[in-house]
């Protein structure tokens, strides 16, 4: 049985950037598991959008910080390629006097730490994407350091930064069980033998209440399916994402001419991990977005899928360790927002691990909140 200072269950890009930050502060031996290919779960599934316009202190901080990462992520891990972060902007669409007055609130907040979105009039947002059906918009904003990066390529600039540093990766390898001798982690057991370790670090995404299930936790999380659809490439036409929370919808023009877009329906669908697709989903999108954006109705569709958002009850992380388990992390329940906050997070979580000053208070998003009924509520999600 092999020994190791960390096991990451979880070969997205928050296990694979956990697990480079770990190693570039001098953990050796860290093992990443990932029970298929790595990004196979909800980062590869996603939407891929990067925004820093949000409507608490703690969703701001993490996404400036790691809009800031992404923007030097190709020097900084030296990789090979290009993890194509085009920063766009984002559109935000605001419908009703209450959802505006909440707009509002935030980009004042947003301005306090650094981030310098802008008001928009329903005129100004339409001279931004001139296709924007503004019928009933109220307002907008718009920051143009938000964007899109390619979550395989910046899944795969952590790994192969991780690898150089030592890091082993077991992919298509399951999780088993994980051992606790007297309130302390001390083994995993895989498909493909046993690990001795004295740190765990959850980031299973969509299954990670089951990998809590193992050290006798029950998580206060949910997973549940959501679908996207990619159309056929064409010609430059919408440089930033548009983004409604009023339609619970978001559409984005890749660099390479796919537009891509999803919806958001928690109230109907089925808690679970489920991922087929299914035609409701396309009838419903297509009917919302050809309103909204009406020249996309001439656009073929190529494909969809869909993924899953692992939710909390506040559509907050959950981060660090946990009370009684000993040598147990999570990093869990990112609510679909886990790809752009990812570099941020994995920071704060080594830092965490390693008993170093955070860089940001990590505190706030810990498991006991629920008990405490010190829910972080964001105001602004799909």
């Amino acid at each position: 049985m092999k020994s190791k200072e960390a096991v990451i269950i979880g070969g997205g890009v928050i296990g694979c950037a956990i697990a480079y930050e770990l190693a570039k502060r001098g953990m050796s031996d860290i093992t990443v598991v990932e029970q298929s290919y790595l990004a196979s779960g909800a980062t590869g599934r996603c939407g891929a959008g990067v925004r820093q316009q949000w409507g608490l202190e703690s969703n701001i901080l993490l996404s400036k910080y790691s809009c800031q990462a992404l923007e030097q992520m190709n020097e900084a891990l030296d990789y090979d390629d290009d993890i194509e972060f085009k920063q766009g902007g984002y559109l935000l669409l605001a419908y009703g006097d209450q959802q505006w007055e909440q707009f509002l609130k935030n980009v004042e907040l947003q301005h306090k730490h650094g981030v310098m979105s802008e008001i928009k009039t329903p005129e100004q947002a339409k001279e931004i994407v001139p296709h924007l059906n503004i019928t009933g918009l109220k307002g907008a904003t718009f920051h143009q350091k938000d964007g899109h990066a390619n979550p395989f390529k910046v899944t795969d600039a952590y790994y192969q930064a991780a690898k150089r540093l030592g890091v082993e990766f077991l992919t298509f390898t399951e999780v088993k069980d994980i051992v606790i001798s007297a309130g302390k982690v001390t083994k995993v057991v895989t498909t493909k033998g046993d690990i001795a370790t004295k740190r765990v670090i959850n980031a299973a995404g969509g299954w990670s209440n089951i990998v809590a299930n193992m050290v006798g936790i029950d998580l206060p999380i949910h997973s549940e399916r959501h679908q996207i659809l990619v159309t056929e490439p064409v010609k430059p036409m919408q440089g930033p994402m548009v983004m409604s929370f009023h339609h619970s919808i978001y559409c984005q023009q890749t660099p390479h001419g796919s537009f891509i877009m999803g919806l958001g329906d928690p109230v109907n669908e089925p808690r679970g991990l489920n991922i087929d697709n299914t035609w409701q989903f396309m009838q419903e999108m297509s009917e919302i977005i050809t309103n909204l954006l009406p020249p996309l109705r001439n656009l073929r569709v190529v494909r969809q899928w869909a993924g899953l958002y692992n939710v909390t009850p506040d559509a907050a992380p959950i981060l660090g360790s946990v009370p009684g388990v000993e040598g147990f992390y999570l990093a869990v329940g990112f609510s679909g927002h886990g790809f752009m906050i990812a570099p941020m997070t994995a920071q704060l979580m080594a830092e965490h691990i390693l008993g170093i000053e955070t860089t940001l208070p990590i505190s706030i998003y810990d498991l006991e909140r629920y008990k405490r009924g010190e829910l972080i509520r964001e105001p602004n999600v799909v």
